[in-house]
């Protein structure tokens, strides 16, 4: 893995135990904290989810279709609750 830039500086926790980035490119991290005392921040990028899968959105068309047609269970007594 090349890396362009070498930064080297002094960092230190704030009031709330909170570690500040310079110029930080990415806005999360993941960290891994080794026993030895060093960290490993590896940057992440959050994406959208996977999509509902063609079998869930079927399912859940059967599911209300069943319910139009009153092919329902017993109502459930929740009252206890």
């Amino acid at each position: 893995m090349d890396v362009a830039a070498h930064v080297n500086y002094m960092a230190h926790l704030d009031a709330k135990k909170r570690l500040t980035i310079r110029g930080a490119k990415y806005s999360y991290y993941q960290v891994k904290e080794y026993d030895n005392g060093c960290i490993l921040l590896e940057p992440r990028e959050l994406i959208k989810p996977k999509r509902i899968s063609a079998k869930t959105l079927k399912m859940m068309d059967d599911s209300i279709k069943n319910f139009h047609q009153r092919k329902v269970s017993a109502p459930i007594d929740l009252s206890e609750f």
